[in-house]
């Protein structure tokens, strides 16, 4: 598997609301794979690929195109978020400490002494992430066994109040700083959740376009916005184009790790990808489950179940969007989830990727 996309993708900043230079580097990957792109107001990234007859011959093709021109095609929509969990600016103090709003849910165990990329108009500024309180050296045994709230972490940008003053604006958009890693079997990164998505929304139609097989749906790939808010872009996107059935592609829990009994892990690594049957969000159309457990079954593709206790994903805001639609959540186990250090398995990825190209042209 070469991973060169998924890591650019997730290398690149874009928390809910600034997803702008996630659209850019998606677009620039789906030249040729679409026959429509656009942005919608909301900044969803819009993507069309209209009926296609197997590619055999060009008199084969016309006859599929004949074909398929009496009933309207049924709309499949895949939905694949582009944000990542960050933060805003909200305020620089009079020391020149940045402090935080947070844009999607955080652990405060996970933001002890990180590096950040606070990104401004002027360009990006590395920087130090910490609580405020003091040091070990310094504190006593009850200051150290308190967890500090999201609230009380600050930003050190290295520079005197006014100069941070004046590069950084209340509103600037703040990412984790951390490289993306290949880690035996597999890779290691920030922004997993959700750039896994996009890297599916890109390779499974290019598998599909380079197979040649014929779909007779006429498919959506929307690349969302602000997902980690509150599902708000595949809401709107799923009322404009009205799916006839609808993927949510997500992330979803893999805690097959030690202090979690077995009962709980949600999903086990290397089992294959998820089919998500519920979170508070959604409970997925059973009989659309079957049917990709039944194409997976067919092409070998390993994948297995899951039910998410909380949580949510766009596959939710799709199915309750105008008049509703089919839906279910079609997921990759990730260890370590909201964090710098999420963890996937390649070959998860790789059987969501294959199950997800297989499945399109099944859809009648």
């Amino acid at each position: 598997m070469n991973t060169d996309l998924l890591k650019r993708l997730c290398e690149t900043p874009g928390i809910p609301g600034r997803e702008e230079r996630v659209r850019d580097l998606i677009i620039s990957e789906v030249k040729g794979l679409f026959d429509d792109i656009t942005t919608d107001p909301m900044g969803n990234l819009m993507c069309r690929r209209d009926p296609r007859g197997r590619r055999t011959s060009s008199k084969k093709k016309s006859t599929a195109k004949k074909k398929s021109s009496g009933a309207r095609p049924k709309k499949v929509m895949l939905a694949c978020h582009m944000d990542e969990i960050g933060f805003y600016v909200k305020a620089i103090d009079d020391k020149g400490f940045i402090r935080i709003q947070p844009a999607g849910g955080f652990d405060p165990r996970n933001m002890f002494s990180r590096r950040v990329l606070v990104c401004t108009k002027g360009g990006d500024i590395v920087g130090s992430m910490n609580p405020g309180g003091r040091p070990i050296h310094i504190s006593s045994a009850e200051e150290r066994s308190k967890v500090p709230e999201v609230k009380d972490f600050f930003i050190d940008i290295g520079l005197p109040a006014a100069d941070v003053k004046r590069k950084v604006r209340v509103g600037d958009m703040i990412v984790w700083h951390e490289p993306f890693e290949e880690v035996g079997h597999k890779v290691m990164s920030k922004a997993l959740d959700n750039r896994i998505a996009c890297w599916l929304g890109i390779e499974s139609v290019r598998a599909l376009e380079k197979s040649g097989v014929a779909h007779s749906c006429e498919l959506h790939c929307v690349f969302t916005v602000q997902e980690e808010v509150g599902l708000r872009g595949a809401r709107t996107a799923g009322s404009a184009i009205e799916p006839d059935i609808a993927l949510g592609l997500d992330t979803t829990l893999a805690c097959d790790t030690p202090g979690v009994p077995s009962e709980e892990s949600v999903t086990k690594q290397g089992d294959g990808a998820v089919l998500h049957v519920m979170d508070s969000s959604i409970i997925s159309d059973h009989e659309l489950i079957n049917d990709l457990e039944a194409v997976a079954k067919k092409k070998r593709i390993k994948v297995q179940r899951s039910i998410l206790p909380r949580g949510g994903q766009d596959g939710g805001a799709m199915q309750q969007a105008m008049k509703g639609c089919r839906a279910a959540g079609l997921s990759v186990g990730t260890r370590y989830i909201h964090s710098v250090t999420e963890m996937i398995h390649k070959s998860d990825l790789e059987a969501a990727r294959d199950l997800v190209a297989a499945w399109i042209p099944t859809v009648k």
